[in-house]
């Protein structure tokens, strides 16, 4: 490799090795050459730059002005080795196809920016969003129809990397009497038709309900995020969803803190009965991996 003015790596690193070996015998034996080698890339550098470098007398030592060219030999010599790692990561970078599945609130609220950063991360990595809710998410992952999914609280010993915790709120049209709350209890909701959601909103909100002592008597149940927004935004009525919602609701609608609330655990996982695809793999390592 050569760098300017007829400069090249080995006259560099037959430099600096001399000096950190304190002499040409040593530094031949630290860069697996002989000494003639060593001592001809030496001399070879300084006719290039027209001076001398090393004090050849005694232990080898550079000159003053092979102290002042020492630094910047190793920042040469630092930039081509950065230059190599960076050239070996990127011939084992991964690459392939991950297709992931997750539910509407994670694809609206999470994948975006999720996805923009592994484009720049993984530029050999397509990852392909399959949404459905969250039962057809888990059924597709354990068919293998996807390689990938970003699941509701799963068990805590499923393998993968915590993508985010989601607390639940209410959602409420920006000119209810509660709006303008801090917060707001399951209390405060009991004059407000309910709209009700199933798939893993379901659970902690049975569970809401009934550790206020509450009963759940819902309204309307809506299994499309689309129509439970477009329902509160006519003051059909309100509802309790995940945070995640903010990412996709206008100015018409605000959420509410919920006291007490509950929240998920959101999870990029891959099958459990077979090995991982390495481009999986990668994508989970990058965020936070936990065990596999």
């Amino acid at each position: 490799m050569r760098v300017a003015h007829g400069i090249n790596i080995a006259q560099l690193r037959a430099f600096v090795a001399v000096v950190d070996e304190g002499g040409f015998g040593s530094a031949a034996a630290a860069l697996g050459l002989t000494q003639s080698a060593v001592s001809h890339a030496v001399a070879s550098l300084e006719r290039t730059v027209g001076s001398q470098i090393l004090h050849r007398t005694g232990a080898a030592s550079p000159t003053a002005f092979g102290q002042a060219m020492l630094q910047h030999a190793r920042a040469a010599l630092g930039a081509t080795e950065a230059i190599s790692d960076l050239s070996a990561t990127h011939r084992a970078a991964p690459t392939g196809v991950i297709r992931l599945g997750a539910p509407p609130t994670v694809c609206q609220g999470l994948l975006p920016e999720l996805i923009a950063r592994w484009r720049t991360e993984f530029p050999r990595v397509t990852v392909r969003v399959f949404e459905g809710e969250d039962d057809e998410v888990t059924d597709w992952l354990a068919g293998h129809s996807i390689e990938a999914a970003v699941l509701v609280d799963p068990p805590r010993s499923t393998p993968g990397a915590l993508l985010a915790t989601d607390k639940f709120r209410v959602l409420l049209p920006v000119d209810h009497p509660l709006a303008g709350r801090a917060s707001v209890t399951l209390s405060d909701l009991t004059n407000d038709p309910l709209l009700f959601s199933g798939g893993s909103c379901e659970r902690p909100i049975q569970e809401l309900f009934r550790d206020a002592n509450i009963r759940l008597r819902p309204t309307h149940h809506v299994r499309e995020l689309s129509t439970l927004l477009a329902m509160v935004r006519s003051r059909i009525g309100i509802t309790i969803v995940p945070s995640l919602v903010s990412a996709i609701i206008d100015d018409d609608l605000v959420l509410v803190a919920l006291r007490p609330t509950r929240e998920r655990r959101l999870l990029l996982t891959g099958a459990t009965d077979t090995p991982w695809h390495p481009a999986l793999t990668a994508l989970t390592d990058s965020i936070a991996p936990q065990q596999r």
